[in-house]
């Protein structure tokens, strides 16, 4: 795969994650997770996903992430049209920069307005 779509298809990867870990997960050990970076290998095996979480959790955050990653690849071949979903593995990121930091945040108080109203 070139180089060109598998920019693309990080980027996607990361796009869908993102929403899908924070409006459609219940599980309260990735409340506080964003989705920092996605890198899909050019064989499309594999998928490194970059997290930063809020709370300090992080060990129960990856643990949450992992355990649900049958569901997660699940979802991103019903929303992304990909001939091979791929394997995720899941990382801290411990440098999450400030861009995706306030996008962080205004999604979970997006998600609190929800849940309240």
């Amino acid at each position: 795969m070139d180089e060109h779509r598998s920019r693309r298809v990080s980027e996607a990867v990361r796009e869908e994650l993102s929403e899908i870990i924070s409006f459609e997960m219940d599980d309260p050990r990735v409340f506080d997770v964003q989705v920092t970076m996605a890198e899909v290998a050019s064989d499309m095996r594999n998928a490194t996903i970059k997290v930063a979480v809020d709370s300090g959790n992080e060990k129960k955050a990856l643990s949450a992430l992992s355990h649900a990653s049958n569901f997660l690849r699940h979802e991103l071949a019903s929303r992304l049209n990909l001939r091979r979903v791929p394997e995720l593995h899941f990382s801290i990121d411990g440098h999450p920069d400030a861009d995706s930091r306030i996008d962080f945040l205004l999604r979970r108080a997006k998600r609190l307005d929800a849940a309240q109203g």
